[in-house]
This record gives structure tokens, sequence and C-alpha cells, in this order.
């Protein structure tokens, strides 16, 4: 199984837009979303092309490929437009490894849930990174919207294999053995 890891949308139309191509790029069998998918939030600037129900649509447009988490920008009214399920976390056993998803506002490398896992994957923070610590290792997309921190819009990829961390054109950032 490859996943597709995509966090922070934060309502731009023109990075929403490229999901889909960087899906078909990629290969991969299905989109996890981590949160923060159509307001941009009082502490970000608006982002380019914003416009919550375009995002709104595209993202309906591959209900049929994504799991999504609700993330600390999301709300009920989100739920109204959209014909996917926002979930709490997602746990997904790839070949035996269990990866644990979440937005990352409540649980990140600092504060772990009470959940067995050898992978955590979390967005929130809009900076892409890929680190093991006491066994674990954490990852995070960044933003494809709003990187932070001098990093580059950027997703995550996720296989039987390797983890990587991966630019809007597909040039490898970061990677790490699973």
């Amino acid at each position: 199984m490859k996943l597709l890891i995509i966090s922070d949308i934060h309502g731009s139309a023109y990075y929403a837009k490229q999901i889909q191509d960087i899906f078909i790029r990629e290969n991969a069998d299905k989109i996890i979303l981590l949160g923060d998918l159509y307001y941009h939030g009082p502490r970000n600037p608006l982002p380019k092309e914003y416009n919550p129900m375009e995002v709104a649509k595209i993202l309906n447009s591959l209900k049929d490929k994504m799991e999504v988490v609700r993330g600390n920008c999301d709300a009920e009214v989100d739920e109204m437009i959209s014909e996917f399920k926002f979930q709490d976390h997602l746990l997904i056993e790839i070949n035996g490894i269990k990866a644990y998803f979440t937005h990352g506002h409540k649980y990140n490398i600092d504060k772990l849930p009470n959940e067995e896992m050898n992978i955590m994957i979390y967005g929130h923070f809009h900076t892409g990174f890929i680190t093991e610590k006491d066994g674990i290792i954490f990852a995070n997309p960044g933003s494809i919207t709003l990187p932070k921190n001098n990093t580059k819009n950027s997703y995550l990829i996720l296989d039987e294999e390797k983890i990587v961390l991966k630019d809007l054109d597909g040039d490898i950032i970061e990677t790490k053995n699973t």
C-alpha cells in the first residue's frame, strides 16, 4: 500500500488542485489528509487562491480515495460541505507496521496518545520532517500551502519500505526506511 499524506491546505484552491496530479504521479493507493482543509486560521495569511468552496469541490471529487483527520481549524460546518467523514485520528497497519495519523495539535512527538504505534504522522506545525525518538518514527508532511520555518511546500509518501518527504515537484527532501 502506498499512501500520499497531505496536511494544512487552509482553503487554497491553487494547492488543492495539485493533489490529484501528485496522487497520479506518485501512483498512490490512498490519500490521507491531516486536517485544516478550508479555513486559513487567524495566525496565517490568506493563501494563494483562497476559496474554501472550491477546495471542497476538489476534495469531494477525490472522496473515494481519501481518509481525513480533523484539524484544529476544521469545524462542524466544514463537514456540511464535505462528502467525506472527518475522523479524530487514523490507525493504519501496513505489513505489520502500525502508523498513527493525527493533526498534531493534541498529539505529536512531545505528547503521545495511548496507542501502540511504530510511526506517528501529524501536520499542524507546517514544517516537514522525519525523525526517530524512543523507537518511534515521527514525520510531518509540512504544509502543502503555507510552509513555515524556511521549509518547502511538501507532502509525505508512506509505503511498506520507507517514508519520504517530498517537495511539490516530487524532489526528495528527506527519507527513512520503516
